[in-house]
C-alpha cells in the first residue's frame, strides 16, 4: 500500500467522521507549499473525489490522494498522536530529507 493508516489514526478519523455525521468518510491528504521547511500537510474530509484520486482503504477508512501528493507522501504511514502539550495527525514520510522543530512542514 503506498499510503498506510495506523489503528491509532484510524479510529480517530472515524471518531471525527461520527462527529460530523459522515456515514463513509473520505479523508483528503494533501501536500501544500507553505511551513518552515517549504511543504506542508492539509487534512479535510471530502464529499466528492476525482477520477483522478488514488484512494486507500484500510481499517475502515478512505484516504484520497491526488497524482502530485501521492509523489511527496509514497509510502508514507499516517498516524494519530495524543499528548499534554499537542494532539494531531503526522505522517511519517520516508520521503522527506527535512523538516522543521515543530514537525509541521517538510522538504525533499
Amino acid at each position: 500500500m503506498l499510503v498506510s493508516v495506523s489503528q491509532r489514526a484510524a479510529d480517530k478519523i472515524l471518531q471525527m467522521a461520527q462527529r460530523e455525521g459522515r456515514m463513509d468518510p473520505v479523508l483528503r491528504v494533501k501536500v501544500v507549499g507553505g511551513g518552515c521547511s517549504g511543504l506542508s500537510y492539509q487534512f479535510a474530509f471530502e464529499d466528492q473525489v476525482s477520477p483522478a484520486d488514488k484512494i486507500f482503504e484500510q481499517s475502515g477508512v478512505k484516504l484520497a490522494v491526488d497524482p502530485r501528493t501521492l509523489l511527496y507522501v509514497a509510502g508514507s504511514r499516517l498516524d494519530y498522536e495524543q499528548g499534554l502539550m499537542k494532539s494531531g495527525f503526522k505522517i511519517a514520510n520516508p520521503n522527506a530529507a527535512s523538516s522543521c522543530s515543530c514537525g509541521e512542514s517538510f522538504s525533499v
